[in-house]
């Protein structure tokens, strides 16, 4: 190993980060000394007995498909055959330990790399992961580490990367959890490059000389050892008066010390630089005799293995590449296209050898495209089409078109959501027919994907259906896409209506879109104002064969969770989650953590929602999404929790990002949580008014059933608080309509509890619609919708104060006030607190007085029921059997439920 000089507080300050598992990133430019570092680092880390997973690639690489990420992972090829099935075939395709036959997934590769992580680190006390020269990861490599590395705690990552070639963090280690120490390496003074000189090229120079080579290289390390050994070639050395014999740049210099060489050296250094993996067997098939190499490595322009040729420097084998006249280059790949093993490095040295269009180097360079897009390497797969297309001869546009599409789709694949939307226009603009269709739908994906508006995907899936062949296979995927781009129930519902049709006779591999097509189409007649049609549904799940569509695969849920079966929809979500963590899939495991928060926060579990909510966020920051789903409903959390200036604050920042980008979904979901914000908040008239206009609208987008909002029972209690009595009756005509089409829970619920606030609001029988409101809460089971039911008490108790019935009102109120705080609905807890406060003059009952839940509760205790027994027999919950206990025991003075019996035989009600 080299010495290290001068870097001493450098190398403590990132040992201790390492030893901190803080992430490490050293940068600098070329030739500074980062790599030097990062192998002393990597050496005291194997000392202390840690576990050192490393890769270093180099330009050349950057093109092979996971080379990187193989080097990596290699120490752990023993632990591959532990993974789950897509997993494990992710990671033998990588390490080329099993023949690639479908197309390996990145996603799946992606969490095989955590996957193996994780078990390094569990059977190791440390490890470390290390990467040299990050910026020249290949795109396929960098990607399944960005998600490992994302989501791993304690442990040690060290990498390094140029400063003039990182754009951006490499592998985004500012955004991990723990903070990233990242330490600039500075230029070396004159002791510290006199022993590098001294130790490297085994010289010692006068200490005015030292300087100036020390101020010409700017404190360089590679710099100074190039400008020392120009400075050696001269005859004499330099007088301080004459320049230091300093190449204008590293490829000139370089240039002088390869032109210093004999021919033979010279020959066999440039084709070493020409391939991707200089490997000695392909070298010496091209006619290279390996003591060729002996003076280069002497110079210590590189160094030879046991099979492969290693540059010193990634410039070095850049200056040579670049000091090569074209001709002369073009001689050399077309040498190396004839002898190399590999057929992908063979497309590549015949692509850079070509001069002009060549049908057989297309169709090698097409081929090559196909196995980096089956490995995975959807981006490499991208640029070898894009070079086929170029080399395809005018005369077979059909070819150039396929490939050229097939670039495009690759890119997508890569997410290059901007360089595929280009090259999808350009395809479309040279084609027709099916290929033009082809393109318009890939152009209205990305258009999809990339959170364009909404106008954009569905106006130019249309105008690719408008080109397809009619009734073909193309033509009904189109309309499977062009369902999911519609917001309007009605034409959403007919393309899945014509997706299905045109799909019922694909090959069973279609079966997934034909599904989806089927869900869509389940949907979009029940957002239209239909009756579900559940044999429907039953037959797209049977044809799913446990694989969910990407299409549609969440419809179930959210049909489940509108019906209030929220343990179906939360046991689908959960099984397609595992599914997406499996394969990797960060943007499905987004969508569906989506939807489990949405579902925990309808069913009332608010710190299951809160969490669920957070880890969607967090994913949503990382993947680059809009935020606009999650966003809200974190603020729907905050509402139901009590935190309203919160939640107000989400809602005015939606409503005005859906305005900028006309985006009528965002719209409704942000009117929908701005109004019951203002309902929560006590400002009634607010809230009726943002009712309006959510209600208008879902009418505009045709929404008869919008099946994830349940605004009407409070649009009418709003209406109600401020006396506009007409409104109310006009949205409970709205409300019965809902419940008519599809009874749910929830409809169930909002209506008794609306019907009640009217009578009271009209002077009707108070009475009868509280026995009603009672009836419609004894049918709903506790762990259904608690928060629902316990409004429907916080109404029973408002009613009743209003009849002056104050001791029925304070039992109603009190026990609303048990169940919101079981729940930590803190806002509605508030207001029924405060319409306690309210009752006022008459008979002021104890404090030792227990209300009739709790007398109730406290009389089956003492009998030695369960609480979830109570909380079968009264229909609530267990948490509000709890809370009613806790109350009891205050209220009797006694510390245990063994001392409730005697306490209530005390008090003579243990037969009440």
């Amino acid at each position: 190993m080299a010495l290290v000089f001068g870097r001493d507080a450098v190398l403590e300050q990132a040992w201790g980060a390492l030893v901190r598992s803080e992430p490490v990133l050293l940068t600098g430019p070329a030739g500074i000394g980062k790599s030097v570092l990062w192998r002393e680092l990597l050496g005291r880390a194997r000392q202390a007995g840690w576990l050192v997973l490393t890769c270093a690639p180099a330009e050349s690489e950057s093109s092979l498909a996971l080379a990187a990420l193989a080097d990596l992972l290699r120490p752990l090829a023993a632990q591959v055959a532990d993974l789950p099935g897509p997993q494990r075939a992710a990671a033998e395709a990588a390490l080329l330990t099993a023949s690639v036959g479908d197309a390996v997934d990145e996603r799946a590769l992606a969490a095989a790399t955590r996957s193996l992580l994780d078990a390094a680190a569990a059977s190791n006390p440390r490890v470390v992961v290390a990467v040299d020269d990050a910026p020249w990861l290949d795109p396929a490599s960098e990607r399944a580490l960005n998600y490992a590395l994302r989501r791993i705690n304690g442990w040690a990552i060290l990498v390094s990367a140029r400063s003039e070639a990182a754009t951006r963090t490499p592998l985004d280690l500012d955004r991990l959890a723990v903070p990233l120490c990242r330490i600039e390496v500075g230029p070396l003074g004159a002791g510290a490059l006199h022993h590098v000189l001294r130790d490297r090229l085994e010289v010692t120079f006068s200490r005015p000389l030292l300087s100036r080579i020390v101020r010409d290289c700017g404190g360089n390390p590679l710099l100074a050892m190039e400008l020392a050994r120009a400075v050696l070639r001269l005859p004499q050395l330099p007088s301080p008066a004459e320049d230091l014999p300093f190449p204008a740049t590293m490829t000139s210099m370089l240039a002088d010390r390869v032109s210093a060489l004999r021919a033979a050296c010279r020959e066999a250094i440039r084709l070493a630089a020409l391939l991707s993996v200089a490997n000695l067997r392909d070298l010496q098939a091209a006619g290279v005799d390996l003591s060729d190499l002996d003076a280069a490595e002497d110079a210590r322009l590189l160094s030879v293995t046991e099979s492969t040729v290693h540059f010193s420097h990634p410039l070095y084998a850049a200056a040579v590449r670049a000091g090569m006249a074209a001709g002369l280059r073009r001689r050399l790949h077309r040498r190396l296209a004839d002898v190399v093993a590999d057929p992908d490095e063979r497309a590549r040295q015949l692509a850079q050898c070509a001069t002009a269009p060549d049908a057989a180097v297309a169709a090698e360079l097409e081929a090559a495209a196909g196995r980096q897009r089956r490995r995975g390497a959807p981006q490499i797969a991208a640029g070898l089409y894009g070079q086929a297309a170029r080399l395809t001869p005018p005369d077979s546009p059909a070819d150039q078109g396929r490939r050229r599409l097939a670039a495009a789709r690759c890119l997508y694949d890569s997410g290059d959501y901007r360089a595929a939307a280009t090259a999808a226009d350009q395809v479309a603009e040279e084609s027709s027919g099916d290929r033009l269709a082809e393109a318009l739908l890939l152009r209205a994906e990305v258009a999809w994907s990339a959170d364009e508006p909404l106008a954009v995907p569905a106006e130019t899936g249309e105008r690719a259906l408008a080109a397809a062949s009619a009734a073909s296979p193309l033509a009904g995927r189109i309309h499977a896409y062009l369902s999911m781009f519609h917001d309007s129930p009605e034409r959403a519902r007919r393309h899945a209506e014509a997706a299905c049709k045109l799909l019922a006779d694909t090959a069973p591999g279609d079966a997934e879109l034909l599904s989806g097509s089927m869900l869509q189409l389940f949907y979009n007649e029940i957002r239209s104002g239909h009756s579900p049609r559940l044999e429907l549904l039953d037959r797209a799940l049977a044809l799913e064969e446990n694989r969910p569509s990407w299409l549609a695969g969440t419809i179930p849920a959210v049909w489940w969770r509108s019906i209030d079966e929220h343990d179906l929809a939360r046991t689908r979500l959960h099984d397609m989650l595992d599914q997406a963590t499996a394969l990797g899939d960060e943007p499905w495991q987004h969508e569906l953590l989506c939807h489990l928060g949405e579902t925990e926060l309808v069913a009332g579990r608010y710190d299951d929602a809160a969490r669920t909510i957070t880890a969607a966020r967090e994913l949503g920051e990382q993947l680059g999404t809009g935020l606009v789903g999650e966003t809200m409903l974190a603020g729907q959390v905050d509402a139901h929790r009590g935190d309203v200036e919160r939640a107000r604050k989400v809602a005015e920042a939606g409503l005005r990002r859906a305005e900028a980008v006309d985006d009528p979904w965002a719209r409704r979901i942000h009117l929908g949580l701005a109004a019951f914000t203002a309902l929560s908040d006590g400002r009634a008239d607010d809230a009726a008014e943002t009712y309006r206009a959510l209600a208008a609208e879902a009418d505009a987008a045709g929404l008869a059933e919008p099946l994830s909002q349940r605004f009407e029972p409070d649009w009418i209690e709003a209406c109600a608080a401020v006396g506009d009595l007409a409104t109310a009756r006009r949205v409970l005509d709205r409300l019965v309509e809902r419940h008519e089409r599809l009874p749910r829970p929830w409809t169930t619920l909002g209506l008794a509890r609306s019907r009640a606030l009217l009578a009271a609001a009209e002077g009707g029988d108070a009475a009868e619609a509280v026995g009603r409101l009672e009836e419609a809460r004894a049918a709903v089971p506790p762990h259904l919708l608690p928060l629902d039911r316990a409004r429907c008490l916080l109404v029973a108790g408002v009613v009743q104060r209003r009849a002056k019935r104050r001791r029925l009102a304070r039992s109603a109120l009190e026990e609303a006030v048990a169940e919101f705080a079981a729940i930590g609905a803190a806002a509605f807890e508030r207001r029924a607190r405060a319409e306690l406060a309210r009752i006022g003059a008459g008979r002021t009952p104890s404090s030792r007085e227990l209300t009739a839940t709790e007398q109730r509760v406290a009389h089956l205790a003492a009998r030695g029921q369960t609480n979830r027994a109570i909380a079968d027999a009264l229909f609530i919950s267990p948490k509000t059997v709890e809370a009613n206990l806790a109350r009891v025991y205050h209220k009797l003075g006694i510390a245990s439920r063994a001392e409730l019996g005697a306490a209530m035989a005390r008090r003579g009600e243990t037969d009440r």
